[in-house]
């Protein structure tokens, strides 16, 4: 959902869907079943986002150290592997269909977007190079905050309950946007030799900001009636609402920022391995998980690789830009892939994962449209 952390020796350490759905759960299955799934992914995925956190605070090393091996590694699955996971997508039928049909964002766009960083990190001087990698690191950021906004839409979603309220999705965009803000005015957090953006009480107004979203969130959600706010739905709205509460509590680098790249990249490897499992079963999954892991490693080898050729000579930062262009074509294309307010994500979502997109039952077919227009997914 980006390597995302893109500046090497940094906080990545040295360690390196309209086509036709899938089948349908069979029917005769017992009803618990899709519940039982929906329950593990998000005990996983809440799991998952508070572990990487406690982590990367438990193991982030002091001052400038590199970390150790096992953080690195954990960044380096959080980072370079997810990006190239999304890869998997463009080996399926009925995705590269519906590409075809949108050339621009899945073809032509990423392909601009590489090659252009590629030509702007040789021709940019490195002193100049460091401040174009501020918006870059705020689309990346916003890009994590739009995923976890998925993840609780998907919550909503998953459980039946009413989609989320405008107030609600208000709250969880401008907290990830404080933290943005709270990130790029304080460019050591990124390890960026830049001075910071905000002095005096301006440093204070993002981390105020930040409260703010959080009050306002959790009072959007106390809004709810009982029945539409279970314990796991608040839980898991509750985690991607103070998602990046550690950017303002640690001035460490790696306590501040590693733990959001490493639970952001989690998320999303939880459901690509799930979304490629699908419904198949023996064989055909077995084959359909080995690709989507060899396509994971293979390319996040290569995008660690040339993640660290910042301050190489030119050809090593020619394959510094390809890096941060192929990070961004991962925000374009799953911007679209994952988008469920349109046909085919949510169609290709159902097939795989039924419980994730269950069916409404009670109202009538337009009421069930606005709803599904209502909703979004993740980015």
């Amino acid at each position: 959902m980006a390597a995302d952390l893109a500046v090497p020796a940094g906080l990545r350490g040295s360690a390196g869907t309209p086509g036709q759905p899938s089948p349908a759960e069979p029917a005769g299955r017992p009803l618990a079943r899709p519940a039982t799934g929906a329950r593990r992914w998000l005990a996983a995925t809440i799991s998952l986002t508070a572990g990487a956190a406690a982590v990367a605070v438990l193991l982030a090393p002091s001052g400038s150290a590199p970390p150790a091996e096992g953080l690195a590694f954990l960044l380096f699955l959080g980072s370079s592997v997810h990006v190239a996971s999304t890869g998997w997508f463009y080996t399926v039928p009925q995705v590269r269909a519906h590409m075809r049909s949108r050339r621009a964002r899945y073809v032509w766009w990423p392909l601009a977007l590489i090659a252009g960083a590629g030509a702007i990190a040789v021709a940019t001087p490195k002193a100049m190079l460091y401040w174009l990698l501020l918006p870059y690191f705020g689309w990346q950021f916003h890009h994590f905050q739009k995923q976890n906004l998925g993840i609780a839409a998907l919550a909503a979603s998953s459980r039946q309950l009413a989609p989320l309220t405008r107030p609600e999705r208000r709250a969880l965009i401008a907290a990830g946007l404080a933290t943005v803000a709270g990130l790029v005015t304080r460019p050591a957090r990124l390890q960026l030799p830049l001075p910071p953006l905000l002095h005096g009480p301006a440093v204070a107004g993002p981390p105020l900001v930040f409260a703010a979203c959080v009050a306002c969130g959790t009072a959007a959600l106390i809004r709810r009636p009982r029945a539409q706010r279970p314990a796991m739905f608040c839980l898991a709205y509750l985690t991607a609402l103070v998602f990046g509460l550690p950017a303002f509590v640690f001035s460490s680098p790696y306590a501040a920022v590693a733990g959001l790249t490493v639970a952001h990249g989690l998320q999303y490897l939880l459901l690509m391995g799930l979304v490629t499992a699908g419904p198949a079963g023996g064989s055909r999954r077995s084959f359909e998980l080995a690709l989507l892991g060899s396509v994971a490693l293979l390319g996040g080898s290569a995008l660690s690789l040339a993640s660290d050729g910042l301050t190489g000579n030119a050809a090593a930062r020619a394959l510094f830009g390809v890096f941060l262009g192929a990070v961004m074509a991962h925000f374009v294309i799953d911007a679209g892939l994952w988008r469920m307010r349109e046909e085919f994500p949510r169609a290709f979502l159902a097939g795989r994962l039924p419980y994730l997109v269950p069916s409404r039952p009670g109202p009538p077919a337009p009421e069930r449209a606005v709803a599904l227009v209502a909703s979004r997914a993740v980015p």
